[in-house]
């Protein structure tokens, strides 16, 4: 699409309309010191032949790698059809649905996906989508502050097994908004303990909300059922964060405890989304009935017309562009519409059947995995106990060293947990998703081995 920009001329006539004398002046009301000024660090613009040189050579880089990596972001097939049909124009290029009786293609593959995102978690209501599942994560904790009336606090317990990345997400939206988030510590096992939420609030001591993940940032299953009562019983709203893949195995949050949990976030991309160099993603929030006025971005429905004709509607729309910017709750979903496309396009390829099938080989590969590693003098699991399609292991040298050696051989081994705990330098996150062959696990054991023995000698 070619950009136009306005003539100076141009630019004059809209100020002069509108009597202001220069562009900056539409701004002041935004306070000096947190405008980012002259922009003297930025380089000088590139062609766009150098321009596309560079980014083919930065793409070529992730090519043709064999990887066991996880941590939010998993190598999952992509049947062909999934982008085949994403790619077509009338999925490309379409835009938020502001009038309904011209969208109605859109507007039904928005009501399909969250029908399928609200049945797979076993919740009442899906929104539209937001970024990704760090900043819905952000997004629930404001929610559940909005809508836990019975709380006078602004501080929300977080499981130390919650994704770190989650966990900085979260504070940096969270932290100008008068939030506090703290954490409930993971034991030795790699899960948090039912007891440690009584030991964290000393004398009732009041929380709007608890974040469990569940599988959690190292692989493990927390006791939720025993979780979730005690936060609805302490006064808490739950909020689960979950990967889609492992809801057709696992126990869906919606039936977690006696009463379910109220929110569900998570990260959309196992669901036909390339891992893509870490994005872009989407994210979803689902939620229970009573609390759909809090939720984020827009809720498509399904009506009849005058005629009887199946119809579909916005039928909440809590966005700035809807309602008084004081009133919205975010103004974010449009842009990960064409990723939801592909999810719910997946989804419904696959089926309930499909989705099982992959999550079952997830698990049964990273099995496999796992007795492969640690069939190697000094490798170890961490912890012991359940765990879906990731595990933590302990190396007798330096994870971040062994992922670089490995790295030129084209094998991306697991994630250092060094690059978020420093003095962790040992571990290393591992995973296996249904494409993980028996000679591709037999092929990251033996370049393992060499590596480690290189590294003693």
């Amino acid at each position: 699409m070619p950009f136009i920009p306005h003539t100076e001329d141009d630019t004059r006539a809209m100020l002069d309309a509108i009597g202001v004398e220069r562009i900056e002046n539409l701004f002041d009301e935004i306070p000096k010191a947190l405008r980012a000024g002259d922009l003297d660090e930025v380089p000088e613009g590139v062609s766009e032949m150098a321009m596309l040189a560079e980014l083919g050579a930065r793409a070529a880089r992730d090519a043709d790698v064999t990887c066991f990596a996880g941590a939010g972001s998993y190598d999952h097939h992509i049947p062909a059809a999934v982008w085949d049909l994403v790619g077509r124009g009338e999925f490309m290029t379409a835009y938020t649905p502001y009038q309904a009786e011209a969208s109605q293609g859109t507007l039904q593959v928005i009501y399909e996906y969250q029908t399928m995102i609200a049945g797979l978690a076993a919740m009442d209501v899906s929104n539209a989508s937001v970024y990704d599942g760090g900043s819905g994560l952000a997004e629930a904790c404001l929610m559940a502050i909005r809508a836990n009336r019975k709380s006078k606090s602004r501080r929300v317990l977080v499981a130390g097994s919650l994704h770190p990345l989650y966990r900085r997400a979260t504070e940096a939206i969270v932290r100008n908004q008068d939030m506090d988030l703290v954490e409930l510590p993971a034991d030795a096992d790699g899960t948090v303990a039912p007891e440690a939420m009584a030991a964290v609030r000393g004398d009732g001591e009041d929380f709007a909300a608890l974040v469990i993940q569940h599988p959690n940032f190292f692989g493990r299953l927390e006791d939720v059922h025993t979780l979730t009562d005690a936060a609805h019983g302490a006064g808490m709203l739950v909020i689960a964060v979950v990967n889609p893949t492992s809801l057709a195995l696992l126990e869906p949050p919606g039936r977690w405890g006696e009463a379910g949990v109220d929110i569900v976030v998570g990260d959309g991309q196992p669901l036909g989304i390339p891992m893509a160099s870490g994005g872009p993603y989407f994210g979803f929030i689902c939620c229970r009935q009573e609390h759909v006025r809090q939720m984020p971005g827009r809720i498509i429905g399904r009506t009849v017309d005058l005629d009887g004709r199946t119809g579909y509607t916005l039928t909440l729309q809590a966005r700035e562009q809807h309602i008084r910017r004081g009133k919205a709750t975010s103004n974010i979903c449009t842009n990960q519409g064409l990723l939801v496309t592909a999810g719910t396009i997946y989804m419904a390829l696959l089926g309930g059947d499909g989705l099982r099938r992959v999550a079952g080989h997830c698990h049964a590969r990273t099995r496999t995995l796992v007795e492969r590693l640690t069939a190697i003098d000094g490798v170890e699991r961490v912890h012991e106990g359940p765990y879906f399609h990731e595990a933590l292991l302990r190396l007798p040298q330096p994870a971040a060293a062994v992922v670089e050696a490995l790295a030129g051989q084209r094998l991306l081994p697991g994630v250092a947990l060094s690059e978020f705990w420093p003095d962790r330098r040992h571990e290393l996150l591992v995973c296996a998703t249904e494409k993980r062959t028996d000679a591709e696990i037999e092929r990251l054991g033996n370049a393992l081995e060499s590596a480690l023995k290189e590294m003693r000698s």
